[in-house]
């Protein structure tokens, strides 16, 4: 990945230039930058985060409450 810096002299033009750039990237290139941000949010929590979320739920009779 290759980081850029770039100096903006207002929050709206950097918005505007970051609409810009994610609109110019192919549908491939936005979901490899989506999934290395997976990636390093994972590495992150060491080897427990690597399994995932679990789902938790239950089940009540209704009127039960």
């Amino acid at each position: 990945m290759e980081y850029v810096a770039r100096k903006f002299a207002s929050h709206a033009e950097s918005d505007k230039a970051d609409r810009e750039y994610y609109l110019s990237l192919t549908p491939q290139q936005r979901m490899d930058i989506m999934l290395e941000l997976i990636r390093r949010y994972q590495e992150s929590f060491g080897d427990g985060a690597a399994q995932g979320l679990k789902r938790v739920y239950r089940i009540i009779k209704l009127g039960e409450s």
